[in-house]
C-alpha cells in the first residue's frame, strides 16, 4: 500500500468522515461498504448507481442512491459536486461486456481520447484526475473494510498437499507476471499445468473455463499488481467466487494476504469448508 494511500487512512480515523460517495458496481461489495461506513459513525453515505450492473437494494443502505448509465462521467463529477461530496470510494465491478458497450457522454469521450492504453489502472487513475479537480478524493478501496482483509495462513479447508504447494508456488510465479502486465490477476494450475489465464472475461469465468479444462482438483491464484493502486481493481474474493469454485470442484484458492478483500468471511468459509476447498493467504 502506498504511502499516500497509509496517509488517508490515518486520516480517516483520526478524524471520522461526515460524508461519504460510493461509485458501486455489482455484487455485495457496495453494501458491505455503506454499512461498516455507516458503523464507524459516516453521517451522510451516497451512492451513484448504474444501470444493469448495481444491486437496487443498496437504496436500503444508503442516503441517496443516483441512478446513470456506465460512461455518463460528467453526470457523475454533477451528482458529486451537488451532493457536496469530498470523500468517495469506488466498490464493486462493471462487467466486462459493457466496457464495450459504453456510450460515453462528451466528458468520457474527452478523457478516453488522451488515453494511450485503455485498461482499468488507466481508465480508473484518470477518473480519480477528474475527481481531484472538483475538490473529491478517491479513497482505498479497503477504507472501511480493513477487517476483511485476508491474513496470511490458512483460512478454510484442509491443509494443501506438497503437489497442491508446488501447484500454488508456480501460479504464484506466473500470476504476479500476468498481473504486472496487467492482463490479469489469476490463474488455474493443476499438476504443474497452467491450464487457464484471467483476462477481460473477469475471475469467476476463468475459474470457469479453467476448472472445466482441469477436471476436478485445480488450485487457483489471484494476486495483487507488483504496484497495487489501493484505490481501485483490489483483489475480492466473494461468495459468488465461491460457488463457482465449487461447482468446477477447485481444491484450492490462493490469495495475497493483506492485499485481497474476503466479502462476507464468515459465508466463504462455511461453503469453503463445506466444499472441500482451501482457501490459504500467502
Amino acid at each position: 500500500m502506498s504511502s499516500a494511500c497509509l496517509f488517508q487512512i490515518r486520516c480517516l480515523a483520526q478524524a471520522p468522515l461526515h460524508a461519504l460517495g460510493i461509485i458501486a458496481g455489482n455484487g455485495v461489495y457496495p453494501r458491505l461498504l455503506a454499512d461498516a461506513a455507516r458503523k464507524a459513525g459516516v453521517k451522510k453515505i451516497i451512492a451513484a448507481a448504474f444501470t444493469g450492473e448495481t444491486d437496487p437494494a443498496l437504496a436500503q443502505h444508503v442516503d441517496v442512491l443516483e441512478w446513470m448509465r456506465v460512461g455518463q462521467l460528467n453526470r457523475l463529477l454533477k451528482f458529486f459536486r451537488a451532493q457536496d461530496i469530498h470523500h468517495v470510494i469506488m466498490a464493486g465491478q462493471i462487467a466486462p461486456k459493457n466496457l464495450f458497450d459504453l456510450r460515453p457522454d462528451w466528458k468520457a469521450l474527452l478523457l478516453l481520447g488522451k488515453l494511450k492504453q485503455r485498461n482499468a489502472e488507466s481508465i480508473f487513475a484518470a477518473i480519480a484526475d477528474e475527481l481531484a479537480k472538483i475538490d473529491v478524493d478517491l479513497l482505498p478501496a479497503t477504507t472501511f473494510l480493513e477487517d476483511c482483509l485476508a491474513s496470511a495462513g490458512l483460512i478454510a479447508g484442509a491443509k494443501l498437499s506438497r503437489r497442491e504447494e508446488e501447484d500454488a508456488d508456480l501460479g504464484w510465479k506466473i500470476a504476479k507476471e500476468l498481473a504486472r502486465l496487467d492482463i490479469g490477476q489469476t490463474i488455474i494450475v493443476k499438476n504443474g499445468t497452467v491450464v487457464a489465464v484471467e483476462a477481460l472475461e473477469g475471475t469467476n469465468d476463468a475459474i470457469r473455463r479453467g476448472g472445466e479444462l482441469a477436471r476436478s482438483g485445480a488450485v487457483m491464484v489471484k494476486v495483487a499488481k507488483p504496484s497495487q493502486d489501493m484505490r481501485f481493481d483490489v483483489p475480492v474474493i466473494g461468495i459468488e467466487t465461491i460457488r463457482v469454485a465449487a461447482e468446477v470442484k477447485l481444491r484450492v484458492i490462493a490469495v495475497e494476504a493483506e492485499l485481497t478483500l474476503l466479502l462476507e468471511k464468515d459465508a466463504i468459509v462455511d461453503l469453503a469448508n463445506r466444499s472441500n476447498i482451501s482457501i490459504v493467504a500467502r
